[in-house]
């Protein structure tokens, strides 16, 4: 992997080590709404030079700078976790030569990212798997109009975590039926997962005693004074407000297996499984381990990034993964090596050319090592 970098870094003639930026892993990107419009994205895309088309010097020639491209990346709410990844990744990607600066920007997160890529207000952002799939595909949200997104890498996944009260006697998604559950603000990603997985087990929100559409801290409140049984929270794990009710009440994971993750996994291709561990103090340090389903996150740009700053983004993104550098918890939370599997927008041809220097460099260690085996050394 060494022997990689370096040459990608005489061919490209970058300069400059990685650098990691600051944050933390708590909230979830994409709890609030999914819509709007910010003064200080519009603002911030003003002027910007994304396609990085250079300018040329009075001998007519084309400089390095002239090569680099500003970028705007899309991120989430400041309290979430979409927001310091795009703080941690603006060195990495502004360590290259063929990045002149990246703006890190708040945004409404998936859907208002989708949509400032396609309107040209940002070039880079984080989205939720499932808003992708709809978007490519021109459904719900998008329907009749895809978006020309295009993936560089698959991050952390959001997991689907369904909490009740101990004493509510909820132990699976059916027996949410006649109970007071919260499902998340209306048209947030974790609303959209709580449909889902609710409809999966034959149940509508009209089996539900009560339906609420409160955040993560409303759910909190609620579960902890008596007003609901159970409440979903779609986030990166630990989701702080998970702990936080762990601390004054009794709580069970609810899990999400048999026919009714069947069922999700069949109908949306951006589902997963995902286990919560048993016995890790990071994850909960739960006496059992869980299974649920999860939708991962994705690393996007726009079709009309250019090849060579899509290759040198993904390549940052992966030897950044591989450092001591890695700050921000959820990103620590995949491997590296997954970043170009099973993602629903199709990945950018740049870095479908670095995921190959990857096949390549194997191929030759297994080469290598076969070798190694012949000679009886």
């Amino acid at each position: 992997m060494a022997t990689r970098t370096l040459m990608l870094a005489a061919a490209l003639g970058l300069s400059g080590a990685l650098l990691a930026g600051c944050g933390d892993d708590s909230g979830d990107a994409d709890e609030t709404t999914q819509n709007g419009e910010t003064t200080s994205q519009e603002q911030a895309s003003e002027g910007n030079g994304g396609n990085g088309n250079g300018e040329s010097g009075e001998d007519g020639t084309q400089t390095a700078s002239a090569d680099a491209v500003s970028l705007i990346f899309g991120t989430g709410g400041t309290g979430g976790t979409y927001y310091p990844i795009g703080g941690a990744l603006k060195s990495v990607f502004e360590a290259s030569d063929l990045v002149d600066d990246v703006q890190v920007v708040s945004t409404g997160a998936s859907v208002q990212n989708i949509n400032n890529i396609t309107d040209g207000l940002n070039q880079v952002a984080i989205v939720m798997s499932d808003v992708a799939y709809d978007a490519v595909n021109g459904e719900n949200q998008f329907d009749g109009q895809p978006a020309d997104i295009q993936a560089l890498a698959g991050l952390y996944p959001n997991v689907v975590q369904v909490v009740a009260t101990e004493d509510s006697g909820i132990e699976s998604i059916s027996d949410l039926a006649g109970k007071r559950v919260g499902v998340g603000k209306v048209g947030s990603g974790v609303e959209q997962s709580a449909a889902k997985v609710i409809e999966s087990a034959g149940l509508s929100y009209d089996d539900l005693a009560q339906v609420s559409h409160t955040g993560y801290a409303d759910s909190v409140t609620g579960m902890s004074n008596g007003n609901l049984d159970a409440a979903f929270f779609t986030s990166g794990v630990p989701n702080s407000s998970i702990t936080g009710l762990m601390q004054s009440t009794d709580i069970t994971f609810v899990p999400v297996t048999g026919e009714v993750a069947d069922k999700l996994l069949e109908a949306y291709p951006y589902y997963e499984t995902y286990t919560l561990p048993a016995g890790a103090p990071e994850r909960y340090d739960l006496d059992a381990e869980v299974d649920t389903v999860a939708i991962r996150n994705m690393l996007i740009v726009g079709s009309d990034m250019r090849d060579d700053v899509a290759e040198e983004l993904t390549a940052r993104f992966y030897d950044y993964l591989n450092s001591e550098n890695v700050s921000v918890g959820a990103l620590k939370q995949f491997d590296p090596e997954t970043m170009n599997q099973n993602l629903v927008a199709p990945v950018h041809p740049g870095a479908q050319a670095f995921y190959d220097t990857l096949s390549e460099d194997d191929a030759s260690s297994d080469g290598e090592d076969a070798d190694s085996a012949g000679t009886g050394s």
